[in-house]
């Protein structure tokens, strides 16, 4: 868990532009939107290659971030906006899309390999730790997809994004519920399988 008396970087992974907006691969900007909607912070500042934003979610100093850089390169925005704050791994949230979950399922995880995900893979190499707090959000769909580059760089289908809503929303509760009451009380009430179906953390 963060420390309480320093501020908490909560770094949404995603792809800037309109393009992107609403494909998978970009369930992390979405969240920290919503996140920044919710608690009145402006993300607008540029910063070592990220638009950041400072403010309060509870009683907690956050900067909200969401790396310019392109997914594959999320580390290096990433990691700047730490060192220009004075911020560790140990201060960082980061919020991402999961192939390897289910639509609607959500984990909270402390630690452990990027799973394949190009930008938690470049979030691991620039800080050289892979011991950072992450949400991740399940996009994999039910059906089998060809290829799932293309499925996560594509807008989503009309079914999804009916329901995008709520997964969006759920995740914004499950970071606020780290910064609330804490990891082990968050992973217990917000992960879950698929919708309605909580689990935890194994």
């Amino acid at each position: 868990m963060p420390d309480e008396s320093r501020p908490v970087c909560i770094a949404g992974l995603g792809n800037p532009g309109a393009r992107y907006k609403n494909t998978p691969h970009n369930i992390g900007f979405l969240v920290v939107d919503e996140l920044a909607r919710r608690h009145h912070i402006p993300i607008s500042k540029h910063e070592s290659q990220s638009l950041t934003g400072s403010g309060r979610i509870g009683n907690r100093a956050v900067i909200l971030a969401k790396p310019q850089t392109f997914m594959n390169l999320s580390g290096v925005g990433l990691s700047g906006v730490l060192r220009y704050r004075n911020l560790t791994n140990e201060d960082l949230i980061v919020v991402q899309d999961e192939f390897d979950l289910p639509w609607t399922a959500l984990r909270i995880k402390t630690n452990g390999s990027s799973a394949g995900h190009n930008g938690v893979k470049s979030v691991i190499a620039a800080l050289q730790t892979d011991h950072f707090l992450r949400v991740r959000v399940g996009v994999r769909p039910d059906s089998p997809v060809r290829d799932a580059a293309d499925f996560l760089l594509a807008p989503m289908s009309r079914e999804k994004e009916e329901e995008l809503e709520e997964v969006v929303s759920y995740a914004a509760d499950a970071v606020e519920s780290i910064l609330a009451k804490g990891v082990q009380k968050a992973m217990t009430n917000f992960n879950r399988r698929a919708r309605g179906l909580k689990e935890e953390e194994e």
